[in-house]
């Protein structure tokens, strides 16, 4: 038994890996000291943006809204932030 995943969500998802990072980048530079409030602050932002750009292709029309393209997208930026995250680690 396979999972068929469609290509669109395959691109959501690897489109917010780097998206993640430079969100986690960014909230690093906000919060310094603070990681708690840094992961926050980046996870916030990831949402914003991948639900605010389903909703965007809603009403505007252009594009076609999923739900699930924004779920796709949001798993993707949180790995990114755990890549980022795991790489001040080492």
């Amino acid at each position: 038994m396979s999972i068929k995943i469609a290509p669109d969500k395959k691109k959501h998802f690897f489109v917010a890996i780097p998206l993640g990072i430079m969100l986690q980048v960014f909230a690093q530079w906000l919060y310094p000291f603070q990681p708690v409030n840094a992961w926050l602050v980046s996870f916030i932002l990831l949402v914003v943006i991948c639900y605010g750009f389903e909703l965007f292709s809603l009403i505007t029309g252009k594009g076609h809204y999923d739900i699930i393209d924004a779920v796709a997208g949001i798993v993707g930026g949180v790995l990114g932030m755990a890549i980022w995250w795991g790489m001040g680690r080492l």
